[in-house]
């Protein structure tokens, strides 16, 4: 009896996985960045642009790993990577909106748009917005045009619930420990309120005043009040609909959890 309960649990799973389009998850298996892109090539369709959501926590390596996956695919391939982060409201409106403690999640993305990228580079060129880390706001003077690619790799958050997460082909999420997250967040957060010493115009630059333990410590509180509850409340919901799922390890070593 408990053996076919067990094998109906199985079962009702895979159909589960079916009716989303979605892959079983596999025995953990390491992957090098080659293998996990012609695991991807090999299942987009063949219209232009085919579209890649790639989505996980804030200082996961996002960015990182899209450019990589850009880097290995067949040179013949013309390969685009865009962030989300383009399409948060500026500073401003969020200020306006009461969001300004939520950036990031998803009520601070201009959804609508975001959602007709992809249509739109079918179209023809698109100019994609500026996002500017350093200055922690949308920036005009670095939007960029570009053309048609045959793969878009669309990096960063905002693939939660309708939108841009209806439009893309295939949604890869890069999962991480929680405490390597805030690791490699607050790194980054140190790294840019040091390079604010000589930067008055960085957005850090109004944390200069702090010693460096009080930076850290702030740093730690802001993963804590706003980066953490954005990803167990809302960014790891990707998670669940993912068609590929892979783990990254503290040394930055892939897993693939799912394919």
């Amino acid at each position: 009896m408990a053996s076919a309960v067990g094998h109906a649990g199985k079962t009702g799973r895979k159909a589960r996985h079916a009716a989303l389009g979605l892959a079983m998850p596999v025995p953990p298996c390491p992957i090098a960045v080659p293998a996990l892109t012609g695991l991807i090539a090999a299942r987009l369709p063949a219209r232009q642009p085919a579209v890649i959501g790639l989505t996980g926590s804030v200082a996961a390596g996002k960015s990182t790993l899209a450019t990589a996956l850009a880097a290995a695919f067949p040179v013949a391939s013309n390969v685009a990577v865009v962030g989300t982060d383009a399409w948060l409201l500026p500073n401003a409106e969020l200020e306006a909106r009461g969001l300004a403690l939520k950036k990031g999640f998803p009520e601070s993305f201009d959804a609508a748009a975001l959602a007709a990228l992809p249509a739109a580079l079918r179209a023809g060129p698109v100019t994609i917005p500026g996002y500017s880390h350093r200055v922690y706001d949308v920036d005009p003077a670095l939007a960029r045009r570009i053309d048609p690619p045959d793969v878009l790799i669309l990096e960063g958050l905002g693939f939660v619930g309708p939108g841009i997460a209806d439009q893309v082909d295939l949604l890869v999420y890069l999962d991480a420990e929680p405490d390597d997250l805030e690791h490699w967040f607050l790194a980054r957060f140190m790294a840019y309120w040091h390079a604010a010493a000589d930067d008055p115009a960085s957005f850090y630059a109004r944390f200069r005043s702090m010693t460096e333990p009080e930076a850290e410590a702030f740093g730690r509180m802001v993963w804590a009040t706003i980066n953490r509850p954005n990803l167990d409340n809302h960014i790891i919901q990707a998670r669940e609909t993912a068609h590929i799922v892979v783990r990254k390890a503290r040394d930055h070593s892939l897993t693939l959890l799912r394919a």
